[in-house]
């Protein structure tokens, strides 16, 4: 904010001095009005037959039609016996001009002294178009619907400060055109992710968000307590699990949007709460669950986009061409100059894990165009079937977009015996890592395939960096509507 006597930035107590009287007018006004009779919040609701995008849209059927619409006050220019003004409502601005001799004295005058930028106001009004080519509503009645008690930041320098963006969202989708425009596209990927899957015989399903053991997955979980049970219980920290149950009982295709929690750091990519969607096919492997992922993310990009070229950050790229395949071990030979058996021996670990510390060491940041990885070493890869051909690396894959990784997929491993051995592994190592934690195979999901998983194909993938790459965003929290954020003191 600026003093606009002097054109020198105001200090952060001059702001805050301003921004209080503005407060106090506005609770001023609010008083008046109601002692008048002419309490703003009363309304309880409001006949709305057009918004801004459809008189724009249907101009020629709607000019000098009458029309109603509502929407947030978000200029005003007063001109003694006329004024002109925009409000803003789902789809943007639109121009209503308010005439004193239309809407009569008493609602003129209080539409100049009580009125405030932020105020939700109702109009009704024809149609039509200014001298110079505007669209806009010639209002010949006006009334408030709810009085905004706090400014808005004014519009010359707008909402920048990311942590009050973060924390304020809806004053920041009220300021920021661009971010709802983002939150709106994140609505339309979901939907044609639905719609794609949906279209090759998949079944979104349910499955809980909150389980009753903590699983061995290095994944660290959110731990409550539920008090009617008197037991410990986590939130999820994936679906996977649950869906495989559901391919055991024969639905064969199915998939969940689902709320995903994890207890770690938060960075550009990371946050506690995000979303992810798994999906699962019987009867496929992962070349099948390849195929599937590269044609959804072509499809989804050209449906939200209107082009399967789109540019990231600066970076050009192109989800219609065919993804790059590689090995993890072709990945480390095409962008390493080590040899991972060499690694293995010198750092007295095993080759899987040399392999796997060789790729995210020298090949990750390397992986612009979308490429997918496959055939991962079996110790980092838990759920994942073994190769028939070489049983220490397994049939899964990662698909990776600017250097980072966006989605994970397996021919899904359908052993009892296998699985089992691999829990109890997993659980001994986590439990060795944590000291106190309370990791536990799921003998439930044991025992559902011991009554036989078909050979299934799984994939997840997290729908927040999807809407980042879709939306040229450069962190998760330009895309979370409500981000997690430490308290303020």
């Amino acid at each position: 904010m600026q003093d606009n006597t002097n054109n020198t930035p105001l200090t952060e107590e001059q702001e805050e001095e301003i921004f209080a009287e503005q407060a106090r007018i506005r609770r001023e006004k609010l008083a008046k009005m109601c002692a008048e009779g002419k309490d703003p919040y009363k309304k309880t609701k409001y006949d709305v037959t057009q918004n801004s995008a459809s008189v724009r849209a249907k101009f020629d059927e709607l000019e000098g039609k009458e029309v109603s619409l509502a929407g947030r006050l978000m200029s005003r220019r007063i001109m003694g016996k006329a004024s002109f003004s925009h409000i803003a409502d789902r789809d943007g601005l639109i121009q209503i001009y308010v005439r004193r001799e239309d809407v009569g004295e008493d609602d003129y005058t209080a539409f100049k002294k009580d009125y405030d930028i932020g105020d939700i106001i109702g109009v009704k009004g024809t149609v039509f178009k200014t001298q110079t080519g505007e669209i806009s509503v010639h209002c010949n009645h006006i009334e408030m619907l709810s009085k905004s008690l706090r400014p808005l930041p004014e519009k010359q320098h707008g909402l920048t400060n990311a942590d009050i963006r973060y924390r304020q969202r809806d004053l920041d989708l009220i300021v920021n055109p661009e971010v709802k425009k983002t939150f709106v596209l994140r609505s339309k990927i979901l939907k044609e992710i639905r719609a794609y899957l949906d279209g090759l015989g998949y079944l979104e399903v349910d499955t809980p968000v909150l389980t009753t053991l903590e699983i061995g997955a290095a994944a660290r979980p959110f731990k409550t307590h539920h008090n009617a049970l008197d037991i410990d219980m986590y939130l999820r920290i994936e679906t996977e699990l649950y869906l495989k149950r559901l391919i055991v009982g024969g639905l064969e295709r199915v998939y969940e949007v689902g709320r995903i929690f994890r207890n770690e750091g938060m960075d550009a990519f990371h946050n506690p709460e995000f979303t992810s969607i798994e999906m699962y096919q019987a009867y496929t492997d992962y070349f099948g669950m390849m195929d599937l992922i590269e044609n959804l993310y072509k499809t989804v990009t050209k449906n939200v986009c209107g082009t399967t070229k789109i540019s990231y950050q600066g970076t050009e790229l192109d989800m219609g061409k065919p993804w790059e395949r590689l090995t993890m071990k072709e990945a480390v030979a095409k962008y390493s100059d080590k040899d991972y058996k060499e690694v293995a021996k010198e750092e007295g670990i095993s080759e899987g894990n040399a392999l796997i510390k060789l790729f995210e060491e020298n090949v990750e940041d390397k992986l612009i165009q979308p490429t997918i990885i496959y055939d991962y070493p079996v110790e980092n890869s838990p759920l994942a079937k073994r190769k028939p051909t070489d049983p220490a690396f397994t049939e899964r894959f990662e698909y990776f977009i600017c250097g980072h990784e966006f989605g994970n997929a397996f021919s899904e491993l359908n052993d009892p015996i296998d699985q089992k051995e691999r829990f109890v592994k997993q659980v001994a190592e986590k439990r060795a890592q944590e000291p106190g934690c309370n990791a536990q195979v799921d003998e439930d999901f044991i025992t559902a395939l011991e009554y036989g998983l078909p050979p299934t194909g799984g994939l997840g993938l997290g729908v927040d960096r999807l809407v980042m790459l879709l939306t040229d965003s450069a962190t998760i929290r330009d895309v979370i509507l409500f981000p997690t954020m430490k308290p303020r003191k």
